[in-house]
């Protein structure tokens, strides 16, 4: 798989965004077969940042959602901003 094809896109809501300002975590919407390593690879290869931390969860749409914790000294913030989230 290739990193464009395992992030989706970037999941905007109120948690995501208190996420982002208060834990440095931003939400991705991935393949549900993506590993915790693809996420990880694709995320630091599309967007040019470090990872920390990536845990998984799904909704009960069946939707894959990755928490995607960037190292200390990046923003996810700037990340965000510049995806468009905020």
């Amino acid at each position: 798989m290739d990193a464009e094809s395992i992030i989706l896109y970037p999941l905007i809501s109120e948690k995501a965004i208190s996420l982002i300002h208060n834990s440095n975590t931003i939400v991705f919407i991935v393949r549900s077969d993506a590993t915790k390593q693809q996420i990880r690879r694709a995320v630091e290869d599309l967007y040019g940042v470090h990872v920390t931390d990536v845990n998984t969860a799904i909704t009960k749409d069946g939707r894959k959602k990755a928490y995607v914790r960037l190292v200390e000294g990046e923003s996810a913030l700037d990340l965000a901003t510049k995806l468009g989230v905020i």
